[in-house]
């Protein structure tokens, strides 16, 4: 990573052309998709500004290259992050990975709110405003659906608690009307990739020999590798595009198929191990039990997310793991 240097304006040059250094802000991006993206873009170049209910002082020192953390409390910072960010990503909002109290509830539906509704007024008062604006959302916003795919233009709206919240969400998000800010809201999958995101559960199932299908495993299983994540993002910064954009592979697979090809992955690396003999399956009755008394919801089991990515297909994005046998190689193997 190269260190930044700066014209007589203060503003980030890069070593070799003298050229301003572009820049994104990272809003709530200390996640597993957040860091991800910083390494990223980092790598292509950019500035990276985190925006953060804690900033770690410690962390910024070590990573120099000019990195920055912003607190959201902190208005004055928050507006100059902003103000002539090439890119703004918003990843920020409550972990659903939690008990579904009303209290956790009430905070899943804040968080994502009110960070959407301060970036939005923080870009409003930008002499520079951003030139790109990305706001995640959820491929939950989709009804259950064994019958066909959900496409941006086509997909028919659930219902519950995780649809009201993409709802919400996107409606906050849209409801800024930002002439110079190109805004695009991401419906993402399950993510997968190395050393987080939703696979470790999954894997840790198998190795018990748990690792058979969960309830009917007829619910489609749409999810995107973390690499392709990263590039839709910056595809669509790059290609300028605006809209609704569904972030997950073009080939969705059925939950039994997917807890098959995960653990015959697994079982490539592993000695002896439960999940070499059994792959017990979870009954629909005991995923509804087991949801109820950690106070969660079965969906995030149950639920069947068949997503397709008409929108970035038809823009010309080509996906690097368009299946999820090379998918789960690089991701447990490194094998591209």
């Amino acid at each position: 990573m190269h260190t930044p240097v700066t014209d007589a304006a203060g503003n980030n040059q890069r070593h070799d052309q003298g050229l301003p250094v572009k820049k994104i802000v990272l809003a709530g991006g200390k996640g597993f998709i957040g860091s991800y993206l910083r390494i990223f873009y980092e790598k292509m170049g950019y500035q990276v500004i985190m925006l953060t209910r804690h900033p770690d002082p410690q962390q910024v020192a070590e990573a120099g290259s000019g990195y920055k953390e912003i607190a959201w409390s902190d208005e004055k910072g928050r507006l100059s992050a902003l103000d002539g960010a090439d890119l703004v990503v918003n990843l920020a909002g409550k972990s659903v990975n939690c008990r579904y109290t009303q209290k956790n509830k009430a905070e899943i539906f804040r968080s994502r709110l009110e960070s959407t509704r301060l970036l939005g007024e923080t870009i409003l008062a930008c002499q520079r405003p951003p030139a790109v604006w990305v706001n995640s959302s959820t491929a939950t916003i989709y009804r259950h659906a064994e019958d066909s795919k959900m496409t941006e233009a086509d997909g028919q709206t659930g219902m519950g608690f995780s649809v009201e919240v993409a709802k919400a969400w996107e409606q906050a998000f849209f409801s800024f009307q930002l002439p110079a800010t190109r805004q695009a809201a991401l419906r993402i999958s399950i993510v997968l990739g190395p050393g987080g995101g939703a696979l470790p559960p999954y894997i840790n199932l198998v190795r018990y020999g748990a690792g058979g299908r969960q309830g009917s495993g007829r619910q489609r299983f749409s999810w995107i590798h973390i690499e392709d994540l990263a590039r839709a993002v910056h595809f669509i910064e790059k290609e300028g595009l605006t809209g609704v954009f569904n972030l997950a592979s073009p080939h969705a697979v059925v939950n039994k198929d997917f807890m098959g090809q995960l653990r015959a992955a697994v079982n490539q690396m592993e000695g002896f191990s439960l999940g070499r003999i059994m792959a017990l399956p979870t009954p629909t009755p005991l995923l509804k039990l087991g949801a109820g008394l950690i106070g969660t919801s079965s969906e995030l089991l149950l639920k069947s997310r068949w997503v397709f990515p008409e929108n970035l297909l038809k823009s010309g994005f080509v996906f690097h793991y368009p299946e999820l046998k090379g998918a789960l190689q690089q991701i447990l193997y490194g094998r591209q």
